[in-house]
């Protein structure tokens, strides 16, 4: 038998054309519906507080610093820097809260009635016996708030500070040996010197140099080679009490140790305890003129980030690197070429008059 095919299906005859074409979208909506809308910024909840007998709103979230700074209230700090997380080590920023001890301002946050006094005797003891005992042991010539710019002084002589009183300085260290201290073993003063943080630079690369002479423990270059910024963390604080300082791991020589020579702990000492080589040269053979420099921004050439480079020259040529805290790409921070690698901009032919 023959096979039977399935009966053909009636299809309805097409339908005459309506003389009408689809609309064809040539243009994007500006933003599609199905993507999610940005959430709407709500203005912060402020607070109502009192600094200085004088009634003050400001947004909640707020530290007492950034509270009394936007009242025009200058307050000294040494171990606080916008790019970094406040650490409240320095102590000069304290105010009274009516607590039992005083706040460091830096770190402390703002509440709903508080009331902050920030000259008041007891602050105004405090911040002059810190000064005194800084002073004391620590070289602070070039010490400023946030730049190694001599501006701490201005402090010293605002509070009456007088290191002086607890007498001359006494001898300092020997190259290594406060290194080789041991945590908790602390040698018994004379009582007729002032222990200071004396010793030699640690000269151990072609780029930065550490003379820690000059370091207040503000614990920013920790910070910056740390969380905050590189996540290198090759250095810390080594060693208690008038023994602590920083250190690489088992003080090896920084090329043996876990930094990347970023530089980001120079950008943001503010006391010239960490300086570039070429800086450093300068001021001991006593060339270092700040006043004839030139400061310019550009861009680093090196790779496609675009980091923000700030050239400090002198006599036509590059003596040192810096980032700016308020560029967007880099708050500060750069990588060794950014930092260091500018010596090929110095290579100019013979006879040249180019300028930098």
């Amino acid at each position: 038998m023959s096979e039977q095919l399935p009966p053909k299906t009636a299809f309805p005859p097409p339908r005459p054309y309506p003389g009408v074409d689809p609309e064809i979208l040539t243009t994007p909506p500006a933003r599609s519906p199905g993507l999610a809308q940005a959430p709407e910024r709500r203005a912060p909840r402020m607070v109502e507080m009192t600094i200085d007998g004088a009634p003050v709103s400001v947004p909640s979230g707020s530290t007492i610093l950034e509270a009394c700074r936007a009242q025009g209230i200058d307050i000294p700090t040494l171990c606080t820097l916008s790019t970094l997380n406040p650490e409240g080590v320095c102590r000069l920023c304290v105010v009274d809260t009516g607590a039992r001890a005083l706040t460091p301002s830096c770190s402390a946050r703002v509440a709903e009635g508080m009331t902050v006094e920030t000259e008041n005797e007891r602050v105004r003891h405090s911040r002059r016996l810190v000064l005194e005992l800084l002073a004391s042991s620590v070289d602070l010539d070039l010490a400023g708030p946030e730049l190694p710019d001599g501006t701490l002084h201005k402090y010293l002589e605002r509070y009456g500070a007088d290191p002086a009183r607890f007498g001359p300085p006494s001898s300092p260290a020997a190259a290594g040996e406060r290194d080789a201290a041991e945590a908790g073993h602390h040698r018994v003063p004379d009582g007729a010197t002032a222990s200071n943080v004396g010793q030699p630079a640690k000269i151990d690369n072609d780029l930065f140099v550490r003379d820690y002479s000059k370091c207040v423990l503000c614990y920013k270059c920790v910070e910056a080679c740390g969380v905050d910024a590189q996540n290198t963390f090759a250095i810390s604080v080594a060693g208690r009490g008038f023994a602590a300082r920083i250190s690489t791991e088992f003080d090896l020589p920084l090329a043996e140790s876990a930094c990347v020579f970023c530089g980001n702990c120079i950008n943001v000492c503010p006391t010239g305890a960490l300086m570039f080589r070429s800086e450093y040269e300068l001021r001991r053979a006593g060339d270092w003129r700040e006043q004839d420099q030139t400061t310019t921004r550009t861009i680093c050439p090196y790779c496609g980030v675009g980091c923000t480079l700030e050239l400090h020259v002198q006599d036509n040529r590059i003596v040192k690197v810096l980032s700016p805290l308020d560029a967007d790409i880099t708050s500060g921070n750069l990588c060794v070429k950014g930092r260091f690698g500018f010596d090929f901009v110095q290579v100019r032919p013979k006879g040249s008059s180019r300028e930098v």
